[in-house]
């Protein structure tokens, strides 16, 4: 025995020794243009003038919103375009006998690659992974790939999606004989608590005769368990073997295990491939939910899209860990990338850190934006997508079920089915709102939210909200009473709200500038819905066994779908998420965390300083905790013991608090001894800034990442939650800035190519990346602090500080120069020595130098008219008992519309007219209510007498009857109103209004009542 244990240690080292699969990091030094010229192609080509980056890149990202940004309120204003992209790399001789495969993560969308002139192909879907064998076009020496990258079609998703190579790029090197691309597959049929079988499958390319296939199972930590060799007879090869008592992988015990197969020649081995696996048990019932080994447990998930943090859609590894490990630390078990698959890196970090993953492939089966993959590729691609999806992702233990599609419904449904099933017979098949009749699971989206849907349930499946609830929260701000997207939707539960009257009057916009009642900020109190509270449904979902779990929508804030819930612009972004697009922890979070987590945590809402509330009046007071019971402070005295409760609205320990300033302070005990504490102290003026940073550390090739976090506090460091004063940024040293985010869904700074961005309710963060061969760096901040509206003080201060982030920097004093009256201050300024005071409308300019050098130029505008807009009760009264009104010139224009705001009276920014061209609308509308009739009106002018405009109304393509604009006697500001019924399906939907050959009116707005 021991002799043969010898043996074959010694076979496992030779093979390793000889391994020869070659896998080249390809991400760095590519060339990028955004233009189209076929001559990009070529081979030979001077691209020196093209910029030089990494990827993975977002074209889009970077560019910015724009006001008609090409993807529209559902892209949040972004642009498209066609991008390129070209790199040169070397081959040595000896390489060119090997079979090359270059190897694409992610590439939105309709990609075509070049090597060395030679087109290999093209790929629409812009969320598969693909890869290309170039190995006959290779020379050696030098060698060029170039990628075009085609956006031109949009919108061509119904949310923000990146444009370029946003995910990693490799080279992969292997002898003509090899394994397949995907083709390794493993399986675990039976698992017990003392014995697994593990099964290998394999298919291999090239030679086949005088081969033999080995696996080798190893544990994480590289214990080798079990291995098995064979002679290879045919393409398809397959080992089964057993694993001893078994460490099952599940969210909390995320163990892995890694199986090693290798072509092997003689005793040379020709291929090697590490694969990571685990094992668990699932099981679905549709009495009792969903049973990861053997224990009925509840998924507590989120929806994430790709996009929703500070990178737009490139995202590195390190930064995608720091966003997956903060939902995580937020109690859940489970995410479903909604709607597509993600870059492998995804699957990996939830496979390490424990996170259940519903995969997801498509939007939809057919077009759902207007120039989707549905419309588009969809018909001749969605078996080449499925099949790579499924064999890239089938070995991760994440993954627990797959998801075909989103709120979407055809007859191709059970061919879906049936071809994932033939690719992975393990796992079972749902979607999101799908043709759940067609599934294994039924998955229900925001339908799944209402009272009468629970009580009324029938089901002969398992089930699961695949998107589930639906709530707003701006970070930061609070009201007490309570709000509905689309008005109270019938069938929903009681939301009441928290006192008889508002009691904050502060947004973002005056109502008056509002373009439709969306248009304001929404509650951190969890009142603010389309038809639930997440304290309620987490109830609903706890307390009914046959409910398996939810997927709340989001988990992190994302670009995109602005118009949707916000109004539009200015509004650029969807503010779902328990967490902004900063990655700043919205006081949702720590709900989830008080019911999802066991580690003691408190969090109390809201702040403690509200200047200009009246003294007295009552603040709801609510402290999230998994304590026993919570005590609250205000200056020292007891207020009283709460405790969490388990009925939804108790959930959070509650105190009724006539306002005073001082300190206000909350106690967690458990088994009646302290286990946390938190205060909050009322803030005077902002006059410094409180910094932190965070290192990611490097992984994967990728460089390691810097959050910079800027909190604007008073003197005596009490946080200042109404700062919005900008925070400069001088990047000194071996470090690039990646974005400078705050979560503020309406500022128009760019987050990408600006040194600025103003704190958003009192913060702000740079996200930074290390250069190649990072040794010294530092960050010099600056701002210039003080109430804007200068309601608190006009005492101005001015911050400047040196952070030090990579090894020594060298570091020095600043010379501070600033001005009151408009003026330079380079030449005209005074010396900054002590805070000083301004007046009403003052602008304040700055330069910072630094051993003779300017490092920083601010300026900061201070008035009562500067900032938040604060009003009083009846700011907001003019939208009260408004429908959902959809600006035209938000919608797709076709043809001889053009937006315009020469007349008066109009709504929004502007109208839509057509000068006696031809052309269309198009507007979107998700319906969170159920499918069926609903009353809608266009709002209108012309004076062209005895003519009525006959305009074609089609919904979702669907034609339904033609619409007469009668004169409405101007064509300045007299408005009308043309109204109509449709037939509205549940999710996303298309209205669209065409002119029949006798040019239009002029369209204002279309209202859903």
């Amino acid at each position: 025995m021991k002799n043969s244990l010898t043996i074959l240690l010694f076979v496992i080292y030779i093979a390793f020794g000889y391994a020869q699969r070659t896998e080249i990091n390809f991400n760095n030094n590519w060339r990028f243009i955004l233009e189209d010229d076929p001559s990009f192609s070529k081979e030979n080509l001077d691209d020196s003038s093209w910029k030089t980056l990494n990827v993975p890149h977002d074209w889009s990202f970077e560019k910015g919103v724009r006001k008609g940004g090409d993807q529209g309120q559902g892209g949040g204003y972004h642009d498209g375009g066609i991008g390129w992209y070209r790199k040169q790399f070397n081959v040595e001789k000896n390489n060119l006998s090997k079979t090359t495969y270059i190897n694409f993560d992610g590439v939105y969308m309709n990609s075509e690659v070049w090597v060395n002139g030679n087109y290999l192909g093209k790929r629409p879907y812009g969320y598969i992974s693909f890869r290309y064998d170039i190995s006959k076009f290779l020379k050696e020496g030098k060698n060029t790939v170039a990628v075009r990258v085609d956006n031109s079609l949009e919108p061509s998703a119904r949310w923000y999606h990146p444009c370029g190579i946003y995910a990693p790029v490799r080279l992969i090197l292997v002898n003509p004989v090899h394994f397949k691309p995907n083709s390794i597959f493993i399986t675990t049929p039976s698992v017990s608590e003392d014995k697994a079988t593990v099964i290998i499958n394999a298919e291999i390319n090239g030679r086949k005769t005088e081969l033999n296939y080995e696996v080798s199972l190893f544990t994480a930590e590289g214990k080798l368990l079990n291995s098995k060799i064979e002679k290879i007879n045919s393409n398809k090869t397959s080992i089964e073997l057993t694993v001893d008592n078994p460490n099952l992988w599940s969210p909390e015990t995320p163990i892995l295990y890694k199986a090693v197969t290798r072509i092997i020649d003689s005793k040379n081995v020709v291929d090697e491939v590490e694969t990571t696996f685990g094992f668990k048990t699932v099981k679905w019932d549709t009495a009792t939910g969903f049973w990861l080994n053997g224990e009925n447990i509840k998924l507590k998930g989120v929806c994430e899209h790709w996009e929703g943090g500070p990178v737009g859609g490139a995202w590195t590894k390190p930064m995608l860990r720091w966003k997956l490990q903060s939902l995580k630390d937020m109690g859940i078990n489970a995410i479903r990338p909604s709607h597509n698959p993600t870059p492998p890196m995804f699957y990996d970090i939830c496979d390490e850190i424990g996170l259940l993953v519903m995969d997801e492939i498509f939007d939809g089966w057919h077009k759902k934006a207007p120039q989707d993959y549905g419309k588009q590729a969809f018909d001749e691609w969605w078996q080449r997508d499925v099949k790579e999806w499924i064999t890239r992702d089938r070995n991760h233990p994440s993954i627990f079920v797959w998801s075909l599609g989103n709120e979407t419904h055809s007859d191709i449904a059970p061919e879906l089915v049936k071809f994932g099933k033939s690719l992975d017979p393990m796992r079972l098949f749902t979607s999101g709102a799908g043709n759940p009749e067609d599934m294994d699971i039924i998955g229900i989206n925001g339908g799944s939210e209402t009272k009468s849907f629970i009580e009324n349930r029938i089901f002969d499946k398992p089930f699961i909200s695949t998107e589930a609830p639906h709530t707003w929260q701006t970070r930061g701000y609070y009201r007490t009473q309570t709000w509905w997207r689309d008005n109270e939707l019938p069938g929903t539960y009681e939301l009441p709200n928290l006192t008889d009257k508002e009691i904050f009057f502060y947004e973002g916009l005056n109502p008056k500038d509002w373009k439709n009642r969306k248009q304001r900020f929404n509650s951190s109190y969890d009142n603010a819905t389309v038809r639930v509270s997440a304290r309620k449904y987490w109830e609903v979902v706890r307390d009914n066994p046959w409910h398996s779990g939810h997927f709340r929508w989001t988990g992190f804030d994302y670009y995109g779908e602005a118009g949707l819930v916000h109004g539009g612009l200015p509004f650029n972004l969807f503010m779902g998420g328990a967490i902004d697009v900063a990655g700043f922890k919205k006081d949702l979070y720590y709900f989830y965390q008080s019911q999802w987590t066991h580690e003691p945590m408190i969090h109390m809402l809201p702040h403690w300083t509200h200047p200009r509330m009246k003294k007295r009046t009552l603040i709801p007071v609510w402290v999230y905790s998994n304590a026993d019971e919570v005590e609250l402070f205000l200056n020292g005295k007891s207020l009283g013991k709460d405790k969490p409760g388990t009925i939804w609205n108790e959930m959070q320990c509650e105190w009724m608090v006539p306002y005073k300033e001082g300190t206000l302070k909350a106690i967690a005990y458990k088994d009646g001894k302290e286990v946390k504490q938190t205060s909050f102290t009322t803030s005077k003026q902002p006059s410094k800034l409180n910094t932190t940073l965070k290192k990611l550390k490097a992984e994967d090739g990728f460089a390691a990442s810097y959050i910079l976090t800027s909190e604007s506090v008073d003197k005596h460091n009490n946080f200042y939650p109404y700062g919005e004063n900008k925070v400069y940024y001088n990047i000194q040293g071996d470090l690039k800035k990646v974005s400078i985010e705050n979560g503020n869904p309406i500022d128009p700074t760019s987050r990408t190519k600006t040194n600025f961005r103003s704190l958003f309710f009192g913060k702000s963060r740079l996200f930074l990346e290390e250069q190649e061969n990072a040794k010294n760096a530092s960050i010099i901040t600056g701002a210039i602090l003080g109430d804007k509206a200068l309601y608190i003080s006009n005492k101005i201060t001015i911050n400047v500080e040196q952070i030090p982030v990579l090894g020594n920097p060298k570091t020095s004093n600043f010379e501070i120069k600033y001005t009151v009256d408009g003026s330079d201050p380079e030449s005209n300024g005074l010396v900054y020595s002590k805070p000083f005071k301004v007046s009403d409308g003052t602008t304040v300019k700055v330069v910072v130098k630094q051993l003779g050098k300017t490092v920083l130029t601010m300026e900061e505008r201070f008035g009562k008219n500067e900032g938040l807009f604060w009003g009083d009760e009846h700011s907001a009264d003019m939208w009260i008992g408004r429908g959902v009104n959809i600006a035209a010139e938000d919608g797709i224009l076709e043809g001889g519309a053009k937006i315009s705001d020469d007349a008066r009276r109009y709504k929004g920014s502007g109208f839509v007219r057509f000068d006696g061209k031809e052309g269309a609308v198009t507007f979107y509308q998700e319906n969170d209510g159920e499918a069926g009739d609903y009353s809608i009106r266009f709002r209108y002018m012309h004076n062209n007498e005895g003519e009525l405009h006959p305009m074609k109304l089609y919904v979702n393509d669907e034609y339904i009857r033609t619409l007469e604009f009668k004169p409405t006697g101007g064509w300045e500001k007299e408005w009308r109103f043309v109204p109509t019924i449709i037939n509205l399906k549940a999710g996303a939907n298309n209205i669209k209004i065409e002119t029949t050959g006798e040019s239009g009116p002029y369209i204002d707005e279309m209202f859903i009542d």
